[in-house]
């Protein structure tokens, strides 16, 4: 039997002792709940963790993964991610990282079948069609799947945009949402300044008509 996976109990317990010996109290506080201000919908690449490359601790950014990083209308594990992310903890900034070199992306621009998750890698196919003109001028084909996944990002900031979840919460407070991608060469992010902060970023024909809840009305007591 393979007991590689042993290696993963060791370094949980190197973790452990590790944050303990610098604070005491660092589980028993993490225990107590969390209040992240970030929704990272990140790809499932093992060499992409969200916590590690913001330098960021545990607590401080909720994720959701996935191949590619997409954001699917049908898709109800992300649906429910976003609205726990969204109405419960409050979040104020929604990050849809991808990231050079993916995969996923790759794939998506071949005509090659791999299964099942040609179904997923559709939806980036349809990112490809919407700006064929712009990505079969770029000849090289590492710097073309540079772009698209760029483009694939942008895609899914505006999927995000057209959602029920974050329009309800635009209704009534702030709510930011960026486009970054990641470079697995360099480690460094790359903001692609698409930022979306309201309906108004959207087309209309997206847009939902919400109303602000209304205050309830504090009434006084009636003696009986």
């Amino acid at each position: 039997m393979d007991k590689s996976y042993q290696k993963l109990i060791k370094g949980n317990q190197l973790y452990a002792e590790t944050k303990l010996h610098f604070d005491p109290n660092y589980f028993k506080n993490l225990s107590k709940g969390q209040k992240p201000d970030y929704l990272w919908i990140g790809c499932s690449d093992s060499r992409v963790p969200a916590n590690e490359i913001t330098n960021t601790e545990s607590g401080e950014i909720f994720v959701h993964r996935n191949i590619a990083n997409l954001v699917v209308h049908t898709d109800t594990n992300l649906l429910s991610v976003l609205e726990y992310a969204v109405v419960y903890l409050g979040v104020k900034h929604i990050i849809v990282c991808g990231h050079y070199g993916c995969g996923g992306v790759k794939a998506s621009m071949s005509n090659s079948y791999h299964g099942f998750v040609d179904n997923w890698l559709r939806n980036i196919k349809d990112v490809y069609f919407q700006n064929q003109k712009e990505l079969d001028a770029i000849e090289n084909e590492e710097q073309r799947a540079n772009r698209l996944t760029e483009l694939n990002v942008i895609e899914q900031v505006r999927n995000l945009a057209k959602t029920t979840i974050v329009q309800k919460a635009w209704a009534t407070r702030e709510l930011h949402l960026h486009g970054w991608v990641y470079g697995l060469s360099d480690g460094l992010v790359k903001d692609l300044s698409i930022i979306h902060d309201s309906k108004e970023d959207i087309d209309n024909i997206y847009r939902f008509e919400l109303e602000k809840p209304k205050k309830a009305v504090r009434r006084s007591k009636v003696p009986v």
